[in-house]
């Protein structure tokens, strides 16, 4: 007996799209479902993308929409995901809410066309990928990144890409593929992650 496909998870980032662009890429994924992973969901520039005009839009075109902010964004509300002023994807990654919403992914991502959206067009630029994707890669989920112009990125492109971007070798004699990855995520972690003002660093450490 053939065993099934893995369930497929999508990622993409609005950028400066107009929203009939933006609608134009989940129909053409067949895509079903926004996760919002964005902390806080709203957009000086692209107001199309604000929580409550982006969540009508979708409804209208039968696309549901779900905000995960809480649980899987990059700007938290806990204390003890800061170090030193900059939330640290490490700490965050053990944090109850944010394991509850993996849960949640991988609970729907079987019977749903789910894609993850942040702000970023390049999935390597973005939490959704450096954080959350990387907590969800498993022979039980496959994981497709919608770039800007519409076409797809695996997750094996995506981390070939990531090798590259922080300068490290795609092999070595004394370091496997896999852990050679698994730095290249930490790296990109520690240049796009969440750093707060000096005033909010200030006030968190008076509190603590």
């Amino acid at each position: 007996m053939q065993n099934s496909p893995a369930p497929t998870l999508f990622t993409i980032g609005h950028s400066d799209h107009r929203l009939s662009e933006f609608l134009s890429l989940l129909n053409r994924h067949g895509i079903d479902t926004i996760a919002d992973v964005r902390s806080q969901p709203y957009s000086k520039f692209h107001p199309q993308f604000n929580r409550e005009t982006l969540a009508g839009a979708l409804k209208r075109v039968g696309v549901e929409y779900a905000f995960l902010g809480r649980e899987l964004g990059a700007r938290r509300s806990e204390p003890e995901s800061y170090r030193d002023g900059q939330a640290r994807y490490e700490l965050i990654q053990r944090l109850p809410a944010f394991q509850s919403g993996l849960v949640w992914i991988r609970e729907h991502a079987s019977s749903r066309r789910i894609a993850l959206l942040c702000a970023e067009k390049d999935p390597l630029t973005c939490h959704r990928t450096i954080l959350v994707c990387r907590h969800l890669r498993s022979s039980s989920l496959s994981i497709n990144h919608v770039l800007e112009d519409g076409t797809v990125e695996t997750t094996e492109q995506a981390e070939s890409r990531l090798l590259d971007l922080v300068g490290l070798p795609p092999a070595h004699l004394f370091c496997s593929k896999a852990d050679l990855t698994e730095q290249a995520y930490d790296l990109q972690a520690q240049r796009i992650a969440y750093r707060e003002s000096e005033e909010t660093a200030g006030q968190r450490a008076g509190v603590a």
